[in-house]
């Protein structure tokens, strides 16, 4: 596999990790049982952890990606603030 390929997979992982996120937050929403929705919400944080754990080896494998988070995360600001 290829740099380009892995970096390509982990983005995949990171996807994988925000999908079950929202599954198992909306399937905790949805249920009326409280250990399944406790349990279910603390799967969701461990997920949370797993996407960070991708984003890592992201930023390592790929070191302009942090910095296109950063603009991101400056345009918001931007906005936020009526510079756009």
């Amino acid at each position: 596999m290829t740099k380009d390929e892995l970096i390509l997979q982990i983005r995949a992982c990171i996807s994988a990790e925000y999908d079950a996120i929202k599954m198992y937050t909306t399937l905790a929403e949805q249920c009326d049982n409280e250990l399944v929705q406790k349990t279910l919400i603390n799967i969701a944080k461990e997920e949370r952890i797993h996407a960070g754990e991708f984003l890592a080896l992201l930023f390592r494998l790929s070191p302009d990606e942090p910095n296109l988070y950063e603009q991101g995360l400056k345009e918001v600001d931007d906005i936020d603030k009526g510079k756009k």
